[in-house]
């Protein structure tokens, strides 16, 4: 999916999130309930999150300049530590409502009708976290599956709500509406701890993937005939990029010309079987081999 179109379904975001925090006060609105209190405050976040993952991917995805000889591409994990924060500001808040709420606990106003209009915003929601979280693995863009994660975040803490309140009113409990609020904050909380510390290890140079990995091997051991081995191999993940270094030994007496030739082919075959993947690779000769990493011949 090119740059353009992951953009646009960014902004897209920001229209759902939009008409979901919208639903989600007019929930409130109706019924005065300190549970949908909080789950309209995490749809304010969800709104910040899907500005946060346009601007970051808009930048991310700015080509490498004199400054920036690796591209942008860890604007991405930014965007996710800043989600984070505001996530767990958001969870203080709704921790706050809910203190109140237990001092004085309060039967709702017309509770069948905003909590309609809630689940009518959690189906949305459901349909939309899918195709971001959906998008952000295949695309391997970080701002997008992290609001995909905090929508879908977003949809457990609504069904909880739902059934919580609906149980407040069929068994005349109205304590439980500030309990459900203290579960969305706990909710909230772990959510922000576990995206910041994805986006940690992203700033961190996070070596890639297993799977990932283990097939940049299978590629460089396909394609290095005429070398003697690959090893040190190093990878880091900035944003959709992905960098790949490593030592390849060949033949002492091999011209430079010829050496040149294999790191070509495999340096085309991995950044075309790993999508936005850059390689450097290091020729070292023959007795330097470590008879380790990738042995091919």
């Amino acid at each position: 999916m090119s740059a353009h179109k992951l953009f646009r379904l960014a902004l897209g975001s920001i229209l759902v999130s939009l008409i979901v925090l919208g639903l989600k006060v007019l929930a409130y609105w109706l019924t005065g309930s300190v549970a949908l209190y909080s789950d309209a405050l995490e749809s304010v976040i969800n709104v910040v999150t899907a500005i946060t993952a346009a601007a970051a991917l808009w930048f991310s995805h700015q080509p490498a300049d004199h400054n920036h000889p690796y591209g942008h591409g860890k604007a991405e994990y930014l965007s996710a530590v800043l989600v984070g924060v505001l996530i767990t500001l958001a969870a203080i808040s709704i921790a706050r409502y809910a203190y109140y709420g237990f001092l004085d606990p309060k039967p709702m106003n017309a509770p069948f009708e905003g909590l309609a209009v809630n689940l009518a915003a959690t189906v949305i929601n459901v349909v939309w976290a899918f195709v971001l979280i959906r998008t952000g693995r295949r695309e391997r863009s970080l701002a997008l599956e992290a609001d995909g994660k905090h929508i879908f975040t977003d949809v457990i803490t609504s069904v909880g709500v739902f059934f919580g309140l609906v149980g407040a009113v069929v068994f005349d409990l109205p304590i439980l509406d500030p309990i459900f609020a203290a579960l969305v904050a706990l909710n909230i909380v772990w959510m922000g701890v576990m995206l910041m510390r994805q986006s940690v290890g992203g700033l961190m140079d996070e070596a890639v993937a297993s799977d990932t990995l283990a097939e940049i091997k299978a590629i460089i051991s396909k394609e290095a005939e005429g070398a003697i081995e690959a090893h040190d191999i190093r990878t880091r993940q900035a944003g959709r990029n992905i960098f790949v270094e490593f030592h390849l030994v060949v033949p002492g007496t091999m011209s430079v010309s010829d050496a040149h030739d294999i790191c070509d082919r495999i340096e085309r075959a991995v950044e075309d079987g790993v999508e936005g993947t850059a390689v450097t690779i290091h020729v070292e000769p023959d007795n330097k081999a470590k008879h380790q990493g990738i042995v091919v011949i």
